[in-house]
């Protein structure tokens, strides 16, 4: 099996941590560990880069996580917080002189389509960014650096999104749950990536109580949470409230597979 590293780019919620003019003790820690950028992952064999999500941060995380290359894009949905930052990997572009392979869904393509009109169609603006758009669905499996990669439907509140499978590493975020159809997916799981907005109820997202629940039926060996509130507490203090194979992801948080 091919090994590869995950690295958490961002695990805060979309208006990041700390919030403008935000007083609490999270927003206001100097542990790093409560820094939390927009969420997004890179996925990297050591000389090729796959990132899932690119926020509005993602400049600030390319810049203090150097990749060389980002050779593959994959996009849960089309919300802000994961496609806002796009327009950023116009330097990769540049590089390596090639449109960057975008997997998403065919709604998502189109709404991208909108957000950045001037880098699609037949009168592209002089240095605007390139994509190579695949239209992909629940169900779909293709291989990426001898990676087995299949995508499959999680509920986002109404909407239906994307959570993605890596060989035996399954990353899911924003979402509220889980439809039968997917769990044929979500077995035999080394690692597992679960959203945990909160410990209030949220209509679209999975409450830390709802995630851990989902983890401990899903039974992988490890279990990290991410796009964590504010709410949530201090880091240091908020471990201690899990089983002993979960975890609250970080930014920075690498971790190795295969």
């Amino acid at each position: 099996m091919v090994p590869f590293t995950v690295e958490f780019l961002g695990t805060g919620t979309s208006q990041g941590i700390p919030i403008i003019q935000c007083k609490c003790e999270v927003c206001q820690s100097k542990d790093p560990r409560d820094k939390r950028l927009r969420c997004s992952i890179a996925i990297s064999t050591g000389l090729k880069t796959l990132i899932v999500d690119i926020g509005p941060d993602f400049r600030q995380q390319l810049l203090r996580s150097s990749y060389p290359t980002i050779d593959q894009v994959l996009l849960t949905h089309e919300h802000n917080d994961h496609v806002a930052g796009m327009d950023d990997l116009r330097p990769y572009n540049f590089k390596q002189k090639t449109d960057i392979p975008v997997y998403l869904m065919e709604r998502v393509g189109e709404d991208l389509k909108s957000r950045y009109a001037y880098a699609f169609g037949p009168k592209k603006y002089p240095g605007t960014p390139g994509y190579e758009l695949h239209y992909i669905q629940h169900g779909d499996t293709w291989e990426w650096e001898g990676i087995s990669i299949t995508a499959f439907e999680v509920m986002h509140g109404n909407l239906p999104i994307l959570g993605f499978r890596f060989n035996d590493f399954v990353y899911i975020t924003d979402a509220k749950s889980i439809p039968e159809h997917s769990m044929k997916y979500l077995k035999n799981i080394d690692k597992l990536v679960l959203n945990a907005l909160q410990e209030e109820h949220h209509w679209s997202h999975f409450t830390m109580s709802e995630a851990r629940e989902m983890s401990f039926g899903l039974e992988p060996k490890e279990t990290y949470f991410t796009h964590l509130s504010h709410t949530m507490g201090r880091h240091e203090k908020i471990q201690d409230k899990l089983a002993s194979n979960q975890f609250f992801a970080f930014d920075g948080l690498t971790l190795k597979l295969g």
